[in-house]
């Protein structure tokens, strides 16, 4: 199955390249991301409750059982829109830990596209390396914020460190924590999961905004996914976030899986919370055996777009 999804990672970065990038004066001009799927590919899926969302795990085979056992192959399941239900009604019908599956299984799929699409960035910058192609390093070193020349030696060494993957469990673990499991005000507004700040663009203005840092906002998303692929270019740019990198660096060089707990240690400046943030993030974690999905995949299937109804 991981060979399989290889496979169409680099199908997805041939045509990419030769299609997607229009050069200009030896400058490129397109985003390197993950082309949408084709529609022969995607089921839509309108959700109009708890109940039928159980069905389809079921159906899907998608169920703790199957987790349990081991396997961590993951359906293609994408939700659309964060669901006002949660906030309104769902939290308050379903237990604790019905809310916590709910809200890992739904979600959890997104963390695994955005490090597809890491992946296909990272196979990008190894082929443009390879032929000497500095448009690509160019662009890639436009997304993602390093400001050195495309032919410096330092411009490699930095995008090898950027464009790398975060830990599905440490994704999960503080978008459990910043969206309150989905039921947050901003989440609801905005599919904001991870409480991202914004200055100047359009934005969900806190009920209790703190004057004196500024008129910020927290960052509103079209779709969940959009605000989990935001989070993640925040730790792989950020210069608050250096140490994060750094750490990862090193436990790739060294062959070591990436861990969720061990990283979470290096984000004390995510929140003013600082030490204690990083307590309930490993928590999280660790309660939930979040470390599990560290290994996961998408499956070769079909892309569910998973709408919510009667919001």
């Amino acid at each position: 199955m991981l060979n399989n999804t290889l496979t169409r990672i680099k199908t997805w970065i041939a045509g990419l390249v030769l299609s997607a990038v229009v050069i200009v004066g030896h400058t490129a001009h397109a985003d390197i991301t993950l082309p949408p799927p084709a529609e022969r590919d995607v089921i839509e899926v309108n959700i109009h409750g708890y109940d039928q969302l159980a069905h389809l795990f079921d159906d899907l085979n998608y169920t703790l059982e199957q987790w349990n056992a081991g396997e961590r192959v993951v359906p293609r399941l994408f939700l659309q829109t964060i669901p006002t239900v949660w906030r309104d009604e769902l939290a308050d019908q379903l237990t604790v830990e019905a809310k916590k599956r709910t809200f890992f299984r739904t979600l959890g799929p997104l963390t695994l596209l955005a490090n597809e699409e890491i992946a296909l960035q990272q196979r990008a910058l190894r082929e443009a390396i390879d032929n000497n192609d500095s448009d690509i390093i160019a662009e890639l070193a436009k997304q993602y914020r390093v400001e050195t020349a495309p032919d410096d030696p330092a411009t490699i060494a930095e995008l090898e460190k950027r464009i790398a993957p975060v830990p599905a469990s440490l994704a999960m673990a503080q978008m459990a924590i910043e969206s309150g499991w989905g039921t947050s005000r901003f989440a609801a507004l905005g599919n904001a999961l991870f409480g991202q700040w914004t200055y100047g663009d359009e934005g969900i203005t806190p009920k209790e905004q703190r004057s004196h840092l500024g008129d910020y906002k927290i960052a509103a998303f079209d779709t969940p996914f959009g605000s989990v692929r935001a989070y993640m270019k925040n730790l792989n740019t950020g210069s608050a976030y250096q140490e994060f990198r750094d750490k990862r660096a090193k436990m790739i060089a060294n062959e070591e899986p990436l861990s969720g707990t061990a990283l979470a240690e290096t984000l004390t400046r995510y929140s003013e919370r600082g030490e204690e943030y990083i307590k309930d993030v490993k928590a999280v974690i660790r309660q939930n055996n979040l470390g599990h999905a560290d290994d996961a995949v998408l499956d070769d299937g079909p892309y569910y777009y998973l709408i919510p109804k009667g919001d």
